[in-house]
């Protein structure tokens, strides 16, 4: 008999979600991952059916009072060009939601979670890296820092692009980059935000501001060029405030830079399959693209919810030795069509190709325009589906 059903590999929000996930399914969970890190400055945008998860895991109530509220989503084109989108703002409202999702500060969302993880009796906590890997037919081995052994039925690579349990189980990688980077911040700013999150499209990439729980406070993703970035995080914080406040067109007023300037490289990374055997894959182990349109850890945690979801489905206790194969069928279609979406925006931007510029602002005007077309591309934006099925419903 196996230590436990399933070992978790990696200890980042996707990790203990997926820890948590599973152990309050009954399943008896280790978590192999070193104490998180809890004084990230940056934020994550949670959408409404990531929400909808922390809600059933007993999490949001005591996040909620410290998140942000995203009820108008609006897209502003500042590329300067010859063909422009016209502005379209995608109300919550529309749609009968109280807010499209939540943008939620790091240190509260992993501070939350470590509790929870520490409180779930079904989780054993073991505060190590995984150094060895081996899943075979019948069980997974698995061997930590200190040289302790343990044996899992499953095991779930929530441990990062670099994945140990991806190689581990002969998983192939895609990677491809971008000559972006992205600059990320805290600003505040002296008109309220009224949970309006902005994201200009510019010839470099995406700048978005999302609000923060402060009503004159927001985060910020500004997507250039790389040596753009480097400048732009060389300058003194007077300088890069006043750069923001000129982007954004004085919409909230003057601007002051809060905290760190950070600078992220921009690249994609796919997994070649997501599951195989006893192992699966979630997170950044499993895919990772840039930080546009809100994706990364909402699909990460589709990944959770589709995983729990099929281990309901097996009867006994004895996780089946082709579990990841099944995961992988399951979750090839959500992740590859996400990726490209993500990966066709930002191309878009970039594309000085007349065609491509007519094609996109036509698309945005479209969304402008079309109530119906708006409503269908706000829930599908919100979740994979949920415009079909409205469409079904309605």
């Amino acid at each position: 008999m196996s230590d436990f059903e399933i070992a978790v590999i990696g200890g980042g929000p996707a990790g203990m979600i997926s820890a948590l996930a599973l152990a309050r399914a009954g399943r008896r969970v280790a978590l192999v991952a070193p104490s998180p890190n809890v004084s990230d400055h940056r934020t994550t945008a949670l959408m409404d059916h990531s929400i909808a998860l922390l809600a059933r895991l007993g999490l949001w109530q005591s996040i909620k009072p410290e998140a942000a509220p995203l009820k108008t989503m609006r897209i502003i084109d500042g590329t300067g060009r010859l063909v422009r989108a016209p502005t379209v703002s995608f109300r919550s409202a529309e749609i009968d939601l109280e807010a499209f999702g939540y943008n939620i500060p790091n240190r509260v969302l992993v501070g939350k979670l470590t509790d929870a993880v520490a409180a779930e009796p079904n989780i054993t906590h073991l505060e190590t890296t995984a150094d060895a890997v081996t899943v075979d037919k019948n069980t997974v081995s698995i061997t930590t820092a200190g040289g302790d052994p343990m044996t899992a039925d499953l095991v779930v690579g929530a441990d990062g692009r670099r994945s140990n349990v991806r190689e581990s189980a002969g998983i192939g990688v895609k990677t491809w980059s971008y000559k972006q980077s992205a600059v990320v911040l805290n600003f505040s700013h002296a008109l309220p935000h009224d949970d309006i999150s902005t994201e200009f499209h510019t010839r470099g990439g995406p700048f978005t501001q999302v609000p923060l729980p402060d009503k004159n406070r927001s985060s910020l993703v500004w997507v250039m060029d790389t040596p753009a970035a480097e400048a732009m995080v060389a300058r003194p914080e007077v300088d890069i405030a006043a750069a923001i406040e000129e982007r954004m067109q004085s919409l909230l007023g003057a601007v002051t830079v809060e905290g760190p300037v950070q600078k992220w490289p921009l690249s994609s990374m796919v997994a070649s399959r997501f599951g195989k055997g006893r192992a699966v894959l979630v997170g950044e182990a499993a895919h990772a693209f840039p930080p546009i349109g809100a994706q990364g850890l909402n699909l990460s945690l589709r990944d959770i919810m589709r995983l729990a979801r099929m281990l309901d489905g097996i009867d006994g206790s004895k996780v089946s030795a082709r579990a990841g194969d099944r995961y992988d069928v399951l979750r090839k279609s959500d992740v590859w069509s996400r990726t490209a979406s993500v990966d066709l925006l930002n191309r878009s931007l970039l594309a000085d190709f007349i065609p491509a510029q007519l094609a996109r602002s036509a698309g945005l005007f479209m969304l402008s325009s079309v109530p119906p077309l708006r409503q269908f591309a706000m829930r599908e934006g919100v979740q994979p589906l949920r415009g079909v099925r409205a469409l079904f419903t309605s």
